[in-house]
C-alpha cells in the first residue's frame, strides 16, 4: 500500500533525477575518407642515379591529361623530332613520327613575358648553370649574384632550370628561351614562369634523350585574351 510518506519521498527521488543534467554522450565526427587518387606512372617514380636527387610526383598533384603519354600526332607533316608547345593547351609535343608524338605537361610563359615563334634546337645540357639574363636581373636586382658575368648558378636541386635544358636559336642568335626542367607538379598546365618552357625533371630527362639536334622548336601564340587566365 502507498502511504502519503512512501509518495512524498518517491516524488522528490523523481524530482532530483528530473533535474539531474544527463550523462555526457561523447561527441563524434565523421571523418572523410582521403581522396582515392590514381596511381601515378612509374616513371614519375623518385629518380636516384642522377647527379642529384630527383623527387617522386605526389599522386594528385598533377592531373592525368598532363601525364606524358603517346597521341595521336596532331602535325603529320612535320618530321621527327619537332618539338611544338600550345601554351594555352599547357602543353608540349613531340613528333615521334607521321601518326604519333609524345605529350608532355608544361608551364609557360606568364602574361608580358611569354615568347611564341620558330626556332632550331640549338644543343641540350645536363643539369645546366642557370645564367640570368640582364632584363631579369633589372626586375629582379637580388638575382645579380647569377648574372652571366658572375658566372649564374651552380647546378642542383635549387637551380630553376632543372635537370635538362634545351637552347632555343633563331638565325644564329640565342633567343634566351630554354625549354627546360624545374616545374613543380601544381604548376603544370599554368602561365606562371618568365617565358621559358618547363617541365618536371622526370619529364624533361626522357625528352632530352630523344631530342633531335637542329630539329624545329614551335611555340604557338597565345589565344587567350590578355587578362585572362586558361582553366587547364
Amino acid at each position: 500500500m502507498l502511504t502519503r510518506r512512501a509518495f512524498t519521498a518517491s516524488a522528490v527521488a523523481f524530482g532530483l533525477s528530473a533535474c539531474a543534467k544527463p550523462a555526457p554522450v561523447p561527441a563524434t565526427r565523421a571523418v572523410a575518407p582521403p581522396p582515392a587518387y590514381p596511381p601515378m606512372p612509374v616513371f614519375y617514380d623518385a629518380i636516384s642515379d642522377e647527379p642529384f636527387p630527383v623527387p617522386a610526383i605526389a599522386p594528385g598533384s598533377l592531373p592525368a591529361q598532363h601525364w606524358r603519354q603517346t597521341v595521336a600526332n596532331p602535325w603529320p607533316d612535320q618530321p621527327r623530332g619537332t618539338i611544338i608547345v600550345d601554351p594555352d593547351a599547357g602543353n608540349l609535343h613531340f613528333v615521334q613520327s607521321r601518326d604519333t608524338a609524345l605529350r608532355y605537361g608544361v608551364s609557360v610563359g606568364a602574361e608580358g613575358f611569354a615568347w611564341s615563334g620558330t626556332a632550331r634546337l640549338q644543343f641540350c645540357r645536363k643539369w645546366p648553370r642557370w645564367n640570368v639574363p640582364d632584363s631579369m636581373i633589372a626586375r629582379q636586382p637580388s638575382l645579380e649574384p647569377y648574372s652571366v658575368a658572375n658566372g649564374g648558378m651552380d647546378p642542383g636541386p635549387d637551380n630553376p632550370m632543372g635537370a635538362r635544358a634545351l637552347y632555343l636559336f633563331q638565325n644564329g642568335v640565342d633567343t634566351l628561351y630554354r625549354v627546360h626542367g624545374g616545374a613543380v607538379a601544381r604548376d603544370i598546365g599554368r602561365a606562371v614562369s618568365s617565358g621559358c618552357i618547363r617541365l618536371l625533371d622526370q619529364d624533361v630527362i626522357d625528352l632530352h634523350e630523344r631530342a633531335v639536334h637542329g630539329a624545329r622548336v614551335v611555340v604557338l601564340p597565345s589565344l587567350i585574351p590578355a587578362g585572362l587566365s586558361a582553366l587547364f
